[in-house]
């Protein structure tokens, strides 16, 4: 029995010597044990999915085999055909389980971080992921340990016990079989109905696009996730019927009397708690941003995003496209072109690097003429990124110098203080007693957010400042201000679950306290007498996609064919989430579309589709 096991154990090749019988049983034994150390791999993976969430998710999988199946599946797959083509067990498995160990680790962390999985699309921005990385404090978990050490034992398994080699042309006809499988099931993954009928949902909730995400798994949402990153037109698509619809429109003309200046600021991870009765101010932290909000016309945005992924809502803004994560490469049809059509001067600030979301080009694409960022001039004040005592007196400065010009501004501008994630152990902005009470959380929260709202009050300072130099100038000036998404408050959300904040979104309620930030249009004496308004009042609540067609309709202006063909979708559904989820003018969430709102949706994803990818200057 020992010299059997000897062939079994240690043999590159079946012993000449060896039955027909046992030569199988040679070379299933080492698939078997490559096929179990894949699949280890692939529950290893399907085990951290979830994030810090618990195992109950885990186990929730289970209660759908082939969900199950389609996470274990890629592995196995890819190590057999790697086996094919290697001829060594052991390296297959590490060339299988360094991509997945990365990405599983990668979920990991950007779950506890950002609330936020890894998807395709992130691979186009490592380098970017990296540095920001760095701004967070990475952690080991027993899971993480788990998830490390789990493959290396497995390498080390397969080099001792299954080495066997398979010659030509069996490996070929092995990788042959493998690769015409793995085509075979490519449509399993991108397929949208599977997608939608694969989810395990029973402790996590539809109304959450990163619980959807979750309720897959990993490994299978991620592949799927592929055809955003490299996305298909949407159904009934045509360039010609987009055209169509374009073609019932042209852009319309700003009056010259109507041309008022306009300086748009998206403030990072501004977002109104005061609603909160569960958070004991200890003053009023918002007092400055309501008195403003009483001059001005103002309401909620339901944003795409939570704790992070900035870009989403600031391209939104600027190309009235749902869902504003596009990393442009040329030229980009945007609200920004057209007002440069009008005669309007491009510009803006970011206080911060200009690689992060490839800013430094992508604005140029978007229409901007010029962009002020740390490399270029905000770090002469610190030698690096600027916070708003910076910040916002020199872009108040800067826009007042170019309104010296006899040329209309459009100015759009995206702050960096207040981006997560905020200290724990020290206030930044004074005593923790200074801003809330609430002794009954642990002191750590407690830190956390009296540095969120140190930031916020600092914020409002500035824009006090900012505002009062608006008031006093003869340049009709309207100023446009929103928050791009609510704040990171602890890994996995753990401030919100210590005021027991709602994040569930089960309800319209919850679904704001997830995803709602607010915006503002304020105008000085000079825009409201050229306007003939006084710009006050409630405005609706609304994607960032509709916010530039908010403050068109109160400027007096129609805007481009884009904002003309998309007005009566908007009006009809002020929010097209990207969770799928719908808010109707009379306030109504919903996952269904209402009667006749099939043809609006379908228009404005035809109409959006084509405009990311056709310039129209």
């Amino acid at each position: 029995m020992k010299r059997f096991w000897g062939y079994f154990l240690f043999q590159s090749q079946p012993d000449q010597g060896l039955s027909c019988r046992r030569r199988v049983l040679f070379w299933l034994w080492n698939a078997l044990l490559l096929t179990l150390a894949a699949t280890a791999l692939g529950l290893t993976s399907l085990a951290l999915a979830p994030g810090q969430r618990g195992w109950l998710i885990f186990w929730d999988y289970f209660s759908h085999p082939s969900l199950v199946a389609l996470n274990l599946l890629p592995p196995i797959a890819l190590s057999v055909l790697l086996y094919g083509l290697t001829g060594r067990g052991w390296l297959a498995y590490i060339l299988t389980a360094l991509p997945v160990v990365a990405l599983t680790l990668g979920n990991y962390y950007k779950l506890a971080f950002r609330d936020d999985p890894v998807v395709a699309a992130d691979l186009l921005i490592l380098g970017e992921a990296g540095q920001m990385a760095g701004n967070y404090q990475l952690f080991l978990s027993k899971k993480l340990v788990a998830a490390l050490l789990l493959p290396l034992l497995s390498a080390l398994l397969l080099a001792m016990f299954a080495r066997g080699k398979p010659r030509w042309p069996t490996r070929g006809i092995v990788s042959t079989i493998t690769l015409v499988v793995i085509l075979s099931c490519t449509p399993l993954y991108t397929n949208a109905s599977v997608y939608a009928s694969n989810a395990a949902l029973e402790h996590l909730t539809q109304w959450s696009s990163t619980q959807q995400y979750l309720s897959r798994g990993l490994l299978y949402p991620f592949l799927h996730s592929v055809t955003d990153a490299l996305p298909t037109p949407p159904e009934g698509y045509s360039v010609r019927n987009a055209e169509a619809l374009l073609a019932q429109y042209e852009d319309a003309v700003i009056p010259a009397d109507k041309k008022v200046n306009v300086v748009g600021v998206m403030l990072e991870a501004f977002a109104d708690f005061s609603q909160y009765e569960q958070i004991q101010f200890q003053q009023d932290v918002y007092a400055l941003y309501h008195d403003l909000e009483a001059e001005s016309y103002s309401g909620t945005l339901l944003t795409n995003i939570f704790a992070g992924g900035t870009i989403d809502t600031e391209r939104a803004f600027l190309t009235g496209i749902p869902s504003g994560d596009y990393d442009y490469r040329s030229n980009a049809s945007s609200y920004a072109w057209y007002l440069k059509s009008q005669g309007y001067h491009i510009s803006g600030d970011h206080p911060a690097n200009e690689w992060f979301y490839n800013r430094r080009n992508v604005n140029r694409y978007l229409g901007f003429d010029n962009y002020r960022f740390s490399e270029n001039y905000y770090a002469q004040f610190t030698g690096g990124v600027a916070n708003d005592p910076i910040f916002l007196p020199e872009l108040t400065a800067s826009i007042l110098t170019q309104l010296e010009e006899d040329v209309p501004l459009f100015s759009f501008s995206v702050s960096y203080q207040g981006h997560g994630p905020y200290s724990g152990e020290e206030c930044w902005w004074g005593e923790v007693d200074d801003f809330i009470a609430n002794h009954d959380l642990d002191q750590e929260s407690r830190t956390i957010l009296a540095n969120y709202f140190g930031s916020l009050m600092s914020t409002q300072q500035e824009l006090t400042k900012m505002v009062d130099a608006f008031r006093a100038s003869d340049e009709p000036i309207v100023l446009v201000l929103f928050g791009d998404h609510k704040p990171w408050l602890g890994n996995n959300n753990a401030v919100y679950n210590a005021l027991g904040i709602d994040l569930s979104q089960s309800d319209l309620d919850s679904f704001h306290d997830y995803w709602a930030t607010s915006y503002l249009i304020w105008a000085n004496d000079a825009a409201k007498e050229q306007l003939g308004t006084d710009l006050v009042g409630e405005g609706p609540t609304i994607s960032p996609c509709f916010l530039m067609n908010v403050l068109f309709e109160q400027l007096g202006w129609e805007g481009d064919a884009y904002m003309q063909a998309v007005e009566s979708c908007w009006k009809a559904l002020p929010v097209v989430h990207v969770s799928g989820s719908y808010l109707t003018a009379d306030g109504t969430l919903t996952r269904s579309l209402p009667e006749g709102s099939s043809d609006l949706v379908k228009h404005l994803t035809w109409l959006s589709y084509y405009r990311s990818r056709h310039f129209s200057s």
